[in-house]
């Protein structure tokens, strides 16, 4: 039975980020402050737990294609958050990929959905889409052959 309490506590409690590296390959939870939520090539949005995220020892990526599940990831920027979910290494930091709402505790998980014009294809932008008409096309005048002037043909039966 202590056993049990030990696992149960052990599972509810949190990694610091400077602790996930040494968790690799396990599912766990890590805490830590968000300075920063970038956003990469793609779409992709990352979470910046230090002031210079080259040194960072370990990030959350949220991909754009998951966005709409997991909702608007830049209101986390500032708050404390604890995500949970598989610990892989990545670039040399360890990461967790943000897939769902769900995996999110704490403040964040509270986010608001994503503003119905954020367009997660476009890389992110805002974008509803607008209309435009076709441009005209430019018709190529055709070309004419040249006219030839021909010398008149006498009729021999004229004369």
């Amino acid at each position: 039975m202590f056993v049990v309490l030990a696992a149960i506590s052990v599972a509810g409690e949190c990694l610091p980020i400077g602790e996930a590296a040494r968790h690799v390959g396990e599912t766990a939870c890590v805490t830590g402050r968000v300075f920063h939520v970038k956003q990469g090539n793609g779409g992709a949005h990352f979470f910046d737990f230090c002031e210079d995220y080259r040194t960072c020892p370990f990030t959350v990526v949220v991909f754009a294609s998951r966005l709409r599940d997991v909702g608007d990831v830049r209101q986390l920027e500032g708050k404390q958050i604890e995500i949970h979910g598989p610990i892989q290494l990545y670039d040399g930091r360890a990461e967790i990929i943000l897939e769902r709402a769900g995996q999110l505790r704490g403040e964040a998980a509270r986010i608001p959905p994503l503003p119905k014009g954020y367009d997660v294809e476009n890389k992110g932008r805002y974008s509803a889409g607008t209309f435009s008409r076709p441009k005209a096309r430019k018709t190529a005048k055709k070309r004419q052959p040249a006219r030839v002037q021909t010398e008149e043909t006498v009729d021999p039966m004229e004369q």
